[in-house]
């Protein structure tokens, strides 16, 4: 494998950084850890492994599933780097940032291992970052820096790349001129835990008219989610990462797709093992770093861009899910379900929010919603009352994990596998 060349700019300075392949991320010491680093740099990655499968990211096309991003004759830029009418609170106000994605690119053989070659000028205070995710017949992997590489537990056959750009408020961007990426076969690593469920501190989003890291506009009443950790980000109108929201008592429960990153920190997968986890190893697995913070003084109280924790805060709910989905008034304890690191298979709800219920009739008792876009994994099914629906009309209504049934009339696909009979 070749060595990386960085150049830099601003002094007679030449630095090697090595590609050197890790199942486990490094703690971050650094506003953007795990990125390009922050150092005004003309830089170049590069690597040469035999026998491997080759591409390049396709930078030309910005379109509505990117966010914040321009292509320019030198190169893929931030389209704005202000970060006017955030809340204080928002990750979102303490550096501008952009992703460009692209479209999955089905291999030619199946692949455990993908590695990304940034070409780019890095000024002092941006960063850049290529993230590549896997589709396996359960859906999507997280999404995973691949600068260094990046090891799924399974081959995949079908990989899509992001790029993520961040400045300082007002500073200036960097100039992504290419990404190439390689794909191969290497040893595994250890799937997590699937189906992780963890009691963290919700807090209403609001923000009607803010714009959310996936590019969606938040609208009044709105249903989708918010975790600190781009890794589970869905691209706009998608549930690939769907989170399961109940109350305390199990009374009412949301599924809702993950649009937004917060509270607090952007790179804090809480719910990932520390050999997994991007940043605060030394947690618990599913203790949210703002959690700590708040209650115990970890990081100083602070956060990961030096402000000071307001509440214990693992993830943030929009207007709908908060007030509509869970019936909350205030701010609260939940358990949430990272649906994601599940198996099994998954309907996607085309029409909502859907209501969710403890039979499978309208008749029975309305026990909460499932999000439009939402991936809801489904146990079986059951033959009950006919539904006129978008996609059809049916008897057939599915239960969900927990319990709970909807009509299958409101679901526009089903994949992972075979629905059995209940």
């Amino acid at each position: 494998m070749t060595r990386p060349h960085c150049r830099i700019r601003s002094a007679t300075l030449t630095a090697t950084l090595a590609l050197a392949l890790t199942a486990a991320v490094a703690p971050a010491t650094s506003l953007f850890p795990s990125a390009v680093p922050a150092t005004a740099t003309s830089l170049t990655l590069t690597a040469a492994v035999p026998g491997v499968e080759r591409w390049s990211a396709d930078l030309s096309v910005v379109d509505r599933d990117d966010v914040n991003v321009r292509r320019t004759a030198a190169g893929l830029r931030l389209r704005e780097a202000r970060t006017a009418g955030r809340s204080p609170r928002s990750p979102h106000s303490a550096v501008a940032e952009g992703m460009l994605l692209t479209a999955p690119r089905t291999l030619a053989r199946p692949a455990t291992r993908v590695r990304a070659e940034i070409s780019a000028d890095v000024p002092a205070g941006a960063s850049v970052e290529a993230q590549v995710r896997g589709w396996r017949v359960s859906g999507w992997t997280e999404w995973r820096s691949a600068t260094a590489g990046v090891v799924f537990d399974r081959p995949v056959r079908r990989v899509q790349t992001r790029v993520v750009l961040t400045a300082r408020a007002g500073g200036a961007t960097a100039t992504v001129r290419g990404v190439q990426l390689t794909a191969d076969a290497t040893a595994a690593v250890s799937a997590a835990t699937p189906g992780l469920t963890y009691r963290v501190y919700a807090t209403r989003i609001g923000l009607v008219g803010e714009l959310t890291a996936n590019g969606r506009t938040i609208q009044p009443r709105d249903h989708f989610a918010a975790l600190p950790s781009r890794r589970s980000l869905s691209p706009l109108n998608s549930g690939d990462y769907t989170v399961r929201v109940c109350t305390t008592t199990g009374a009412r429960c949301e599924y809702a797709p993950v649009w937004d990153v917060g509270p607090w920190n952007t790179r804090d997968d809480y719910w990932n093992p520390s050999a997994v986890r991007e940043n605060w190893k030394n947690l618990p697995q599913g203790r949210p770093e703002a959690q700590a913070a708040y209650q115990s003084g970890y990081n100083g109280g602070r956060d990961q861009f030096g402000r000071t924790v307001l509440n214990p805060a693992g993830v943030d709910l929009a207007d709908g899910t908060f007030t509509d989905g869970l019936q909350l008034t205030t701010n609260a304890w939940v358990d949430v379900a990272y649906l994601w690191t599940g198996g099994g298979p998954r309907g996607v709800v085309g029409a909502g929010p859907l209501n969710i219920r403890s039979g499978p009739s309208t008749s029975y008792r309305v026990r909460g919603l499932a999000a439009r876009f939402a991936n809801v994994p489904i146990q079986c099914y059951v033959t009950g009352q006919s539904v006129a629906g978008p996609y059809r009309t049916t008897t057939r209504w599915n239960r969900l994990a927990t319990g709970q049934y909807v009509s299958h009339a409101y679901i526009s696909a089903v994949y992972g596998g075979g629905v059995p009979v209940c």
